[in-house]
């Protein structure tokens, strides 16, 4: 692991340097509700759009302002319907991060920031380049001035290696863990899909708590400071070992992952 596998992921300057492109396979495991062993997750891109416009008394002359939050509403009024335009597998998710300093004010700078997500990162860019152009749009309708720019860096979808997953899941098994479900499609972005893009990889998930468990409350924190919590996460850390072991071991097996990971890639 690394720090911060989400917003400026640690892994993807490393990846971007070529730090893993010699390895013959890269491991993570995360804490979650269920068991799995084949993960997926989504490219994602961050977007800040800053809207500039020209400040005025808002009752005693509106006409001379030029209104930058009316530019960040207009882009969330057709982000929403862009929406309808999309695939089910993108999310698009945005918060109002300046919008003025007071009522009686016409608001002069006004700033959104949006997470954009998509299963593969060929379609994300299409996405973003459509976002943009309804930032631009919102901007000539309103008058404004726009900037746009990414606030935290890109990560691209995670491309998991089935047999590794397989081979991780066998040592699961002989662990004694039986529960292991079938991945319902990961909607949340991480940067070890930067890894996965340059070396064999998977991103496994390991129960902690009840099937109700979700991520980034205050009930998964405590769930992962639980005893339940550590038991899984040995148990966890040991099938990555063993699993290890078998790619620096096993040459052929080692070939057939680099195959896959080689066939995935074209």
């Amino acid at each position: 692991g690394t720090p911060s596998e989400e917003t400026n992921g640690a892994k993807v300057p490393m990846a971007a340097a070529g730090l893993f492109d010699e390895f013959d396979a890269a491991l993570i495991v995360h804490p979650g509700a269920r068991t799995t062993v084949d993960a997926a997750s989504l490219a994602i891109d961050a977007i800040e759009f800053t809207f500039l416009g020209k400040a005025a008394h808002a009752a005693g002359a509106p006409h001379e302002g030029i209104n930058a939050l009316d530019a960040v509403i207009s882009l969330f009024n057709n982000l929403n319907a862009l929406r309808e335009h999309l695939t089910s597998d993108v999310r698009i998710h945005g918060i109002i991060s300046e919008g003025g300093v007071a009522p009686n004010i016409v608001p002069e700078r006004a700033v959104a920031r949006f997470y954009f997500r998509a299963a593969e990162r060929a379609y994300l860019n299409e996405v973003v380049g459509k976002a943009k152009k309804v930032a631009e749009a919102a901007a000539l309708a309103t008058g404004c001035r726009l900037e746009m720019c990414n606030f935290e860096l890109s990560f691209d979808n995670l491309h998991s290696n089935k047999l590794l997953a397989a081979t991780y899941k066998t040592h699961l098994e002989a662990l004694g863990v039986t529960d292991i479900e079938s991945p319902s499609g990961g909607k949340g972005s991480t940067d070890m899909g930067n890894v996965s893009q340059v070396t064999p990889a998977i991103h496994p998930s390991m129960c902690i708590g009840p099937k109700t468990l979700v991520g980034h409350t205050h009930e998964f924190c405590q769930a992962a400071a639980s005893p339940e919590a550590l038991a899984a996460m040995l148990v966890a850390a040991k099938a990555m070992a063993l699993t290890g072991l078998d790619v620096l071991t096993d040459s052929t097996l080692r070939k057939q992952i680099r195959a896959e990971f080689a066939a995935g890639k074209r």
